[in-house]
């Protein structure tokens, strides 16, 4: 008997997700001119950057940007066993259609739980769940995580009704954190007891959803940590995802994050050393992305940590967020000597007076300072920006185009300011004029059309660093392509040619037919490009990464 199947993550198709993006608004709407930057059509169909190295490729194995153990089956299950309840997984949702199905149908399953991680809207869950009650009508259907703690705080009553009653689960875990309420359903439901007694819950009743009281849940890091040795090692293969951290220490007005999140807790040196050699048993691991958002605060324990893993000398690379006015040479200098090869940056603007209203503690002289130095230490670098926030003028959008021409990041992207209500800034709408919310908004110094024409602007003008597709592509595909045998000046080739086709269509207007050439340099940059000895960098030319990443 399995107590409980947890299903990852579900990459919906994206041809349809597409389709669903230009039928809600129309193929001038923000969103959809904001997706537009991450796709090509070939053969009359949408294909994103992956997409397209695998159409060219058809005899290897498909590539895919998630293609590795989704972190938060790794937890929840480490979670659940260490409570005494059964478990069993589908890591991605969309690759194991047929193993689901038959886990459905031969297994004993008392409850189904969908993760909402990176979901903004419930069609992925609503596929889930349609296709698990094909399959089996009995197990109860648990949906918890991100996207549902979301909606319960920003949603009315009816409102939020409304979609719990549209996505149809049998029971939703509704607090930010909902480990230990996971395990009291499961036991509830093994004893075919009442749910009203469970905190943070809504479920199904005889006249609709039954909401229980909120109470706080804190599951501690470092009480909790992920147990590698319940997960087979083919299945957990090159690439591993850590936390070191919850939440986030700052307050940037454009985020809602650390309000939802709660306060910032991090783990404790000792207790990263004992994950960090959990992992090293697993020898095939080459790459590991942190996922804290703030990875460097404090900073005299990310140098301690940086020391650690250099007394220890890991073979494996690693990739994280960094923020530029917490660190310095130093800590640079030990990130290259650790096994850094790249780092996100939340850049957001070069402009000092959007920052200062984005409540950022960064300033446009510490980007200028730490990209270059990064660099020198072979650590990629990738400047992720916004543009349109409130006090967004043309002088400020000319701030941030002369950063990027001036600190080089190796790769960048714009994204169009999103007006979400529960974030700090929305409590000062009034005090900017800001109208409507999500991607269609206005202020009194731009509305989103113009903001979206400065995006299509900057794409087409800046050629000191590489636009980076968003959709099904990230940073992250940066480590993972080279682990299966693409070179990083390959990479940018490849990305050249790519963003090239995309710029073409930009000045057209249209997606017309592909210019011969273009069509012939993507191909190209597409296949010539692996290791003819295999599909990944052996453990050896790992400490090479870094010093190549920048060449061309």
């Amino acid at each position: 008997m399995t107590d409980c199947l947890i299903v990852g993550f579900n990459d919906m198709s994206f041809e349809s997700y597409e389709g669903m993006v230009r039928l809600m608004g129309g193929a001038r709407s923000p969103s959809y001119r904001d997706l537009a930057l991450a796709f090509i059509t070939l053969n009359g169909k949408p294909h994103r950057a992956l997409d397209v190295i695998n159409t060219f490729n058809p005899h290897r194995q498909p590539l895919h940007n998630a293609d590795f153990m989704w972190p938060v089956v790794t937890y929840l299950c480490s979670f659940l066993a260490k409570h005494k309840c059964t478990y069993d997984y589908i890591n991605l949702y969309q690759q194991e259609k047929d193993l689901l199905r038959e886990k459905l149908l031969h297994d004993n399953v008392i409850a189904v739980a969908v993760t909402t991680t990176l979901y903004v809207i419930p069609d992925p869950v609503i596929e889930i769940i349609e296709f698990v009650r094909t399959y089996n009508r009995t197990a109860k259907i648990i949906v918890g995580g991100p996207f549902i703690a979301n909606q319960y705080t920003a949603l009315r009553k009816e409102e939020l009704e409304g979609l719990l009653s549209l996505v149809d689960a049998d029971v939703y875990v509704i607090g930010r954190e909902g480990e230990a309420t996971l395990v009291k359903i499961i036991t509830a439901l093994k004893q075919e007891a009442s749910l009203d007694h469970i905190p943070n819950i809504a479920y199904k009743g005889a006249g609709g959803y039954v909401i229980t009281n909120s109470e706080p849940e804190a599951n501690s890091l470092e009480d909790n940590p992920v147990d590698y040795r319940l997960f087979p090692r083919e299945q957990l293969g090159q690439f591993v995802s850590i936390r070191t951290a919850k939440s986030c220490p700052f307050s940037c007005s454009f985020c809602g994050f650390p309000q939802r999140a709660g306060n910032y807790t991090y783990t404790r040196v000792e207790c990263v050393e004992k994950e960090l050699n959990a992992i090293r048993e697993l020898t095939d691991v080459s790459t590991i992305t942190v996922l804290d958002d703030t990875f460097n605060v404090p900073k005299g324990r990310f140098k301690d940590i940086l020391k650690m893993m250099i007394k220890n000398n890991y073979q494996f690379r690693w990739n994280s967020f960094y923020r530029c006015d917490h660190g310095d040479w130093e800590t640079i200098k030990l990130m290259g000597a650790a096994g850094c090869e790249g780092v996100f940056l939340g850049v957001e603007s070069g402009s000092d007076s959007v920052l200062e209203k984005m409540n950022k503690s960064a300033r446009r002289k510490d980007y200028l300072a730490a990209i270059p130095a990064l660099r020198d230490e072979g650590i990629a670098t990738y400047a992720s920006l916004i543009v349109g926030f409130p006090g967004e003028t043309q002088r400020t959008i000319e701030e941030t185009v002369d950063l990027v021409e001036k600190a080089k990041p190796d790769f960048f992207r714009t994204q169009l300011w999103y007006c979400e209500p529960g974030t700090p800034i929305w409590k000062q709408r009034d005090q900017f004029g800001v109208r409507g919310q999500g991607f269609g908004w206005s202020h009194n110094t731009m509305d989103s059309e113009a903001a979206c024409e400065v995006i299509d602007n900057i794409f087409l003008d800046v050629n000191a660093s590489i636009w980076l597709p968003q959709f099904g592509f990230e940073f992250w595909s940066m480590f993972y392509l080279q682990r299966k045998g693409m070179q990083m000046q390959q990479i940018r080739r490849f990305l050249k040619a790519f963003n090239a086709i995309i710029r073409e269509y930009l000045r057209s207007g249209r997606r017309a037919e592909i210019p011969p050439a273009l069509l012939a340099e993507l191909k190209s940059a597409s296949t010539d490009a692996w290791d003819p000895l295999g599909n990944h960098a052996s453990a050896s030319s790992l400490s090479a990464c870094g010093r190549t990443v920048m060449s061309d």
